[in-house]
């Protein structure tokens, strides 16, 4: 527990440095990195054999420029360089098709989608919402995205160890429990709220409506069920590949992709929403 807590707060002291450097390249190549080790845990974790370095090469290539990509106008070339990744991948296929299993080559590219679209949301975000017009709400809801996920896997967390009983998923995670859900679900809501209380007085705004907070909870609980998803999803994978975590970057937390997963299908939402906002 006391590793666990330790690396917590440097985990939330890098962030903090991080987001006091948002308006800034520092933000995308931030992202870019960290997206990059998520990639490359699950290139690692399906083991592609000894002709997969020349794989990686090509989605180290392509993590970077894509999400360096989102500002505009450089986010025109996603299409094209979403091209030629993949027919790089095909001739990797077929020059080394007796050393490269297709199988799993589609498990690292099917996961690395939902990486990429999890990591890019969080640059289009920025970009969608840019400082000198919206001001740091960006920051504000990046920041929620990662509260509601987080927030409500510590609470689920101890909420389970608590009062847990009935299990929720034993194949995929057998120590996850229904009332652990339950604290999270709600936890995430608690957490949306408190995180919106001090970003209103951190900037000196009043305090808002009673309908606003009751918004931000449920919100909070939808995107929690959201981070359980994601949190289930990863798990499910390693329970196939057969690895207790994706890496051990985070000591007593795993990998990138063991602190992210309950990441993984939040902040898409949240960059879904930015942009049917800034579309109206």
């Amino acid at each position: 527990m006391k590793t666990r807590i330790i690396t917590s707060a440097f985990g939330l002291a890098l962030l903090a440095v991080v987001l006091c450097l948002f308006n800034t390249p520092v933000f995308e190549i931030a992202v870019a990195l960290i997206c990059l080790i998520a990639v490359h845990e699950i290139y690692e974790a399906f083991d592609l054999g000894e002709r997969g370095p020349w794989v990686f090469g090509g989605f180290s290539v392509y993590t970077v420029l894509l999400i360096l990509s989102a500002a505009s106008p450089e986010k025109l070339l996603i299409a094209p360089i979403s091209f030629l990744f993949v027919l790089y991948l095909a001739i990797c296929l077929i020059w080394f098709n007796q050393n490269l299993n297709v199988a799993r080559l589609s498990g690292v590219c099917a996961v690395g989608v939902v990486i990429w679209t999890a990591f890019y949301s969080l640059v289009f975000i920025k970009a969608r919402l840019p400082v000198d017009v919206y001001g740091y709400e960006a920051v504000y809801l990046i920041l929620m995205a990662l509260a509601f996920a987080w927030g409500g896997d510590t609470f689920a967390y101890f909420t389970g160890r608590l009062f847990g009983k009935h299990k929720l998923a034993p194949l995929v995670s057998p120590h996850k429990t229904v009332e652990g859900a339950i604290g999270g679900i709600l936890g995430s809501g608690v957490v949306g709220v408190l995180c919106t209380l001090a970003a209103r007085g951190l900037t000196g705004h009043a305090a808002g409506s009673m309908f606003g907070y009751i918004a931000v909870f449920l919100l909070g609980m939808g995107c929690s069920v959201l981070g359980i998803l994601g949190d289930l999803f990863a798990s499910a994978i390693k329970r196939q590949l057969g690895i207790k975590d994706y890496g051990t970057i985070f000591p007593g937390h795993g990998g990138i992709m063991d602190r992210f997963d309950s990441v993984l299908f939040i902040t898409p939402l949240v960059a879904l929403a930015v942009w049917f906002r800034t579309m109206m």
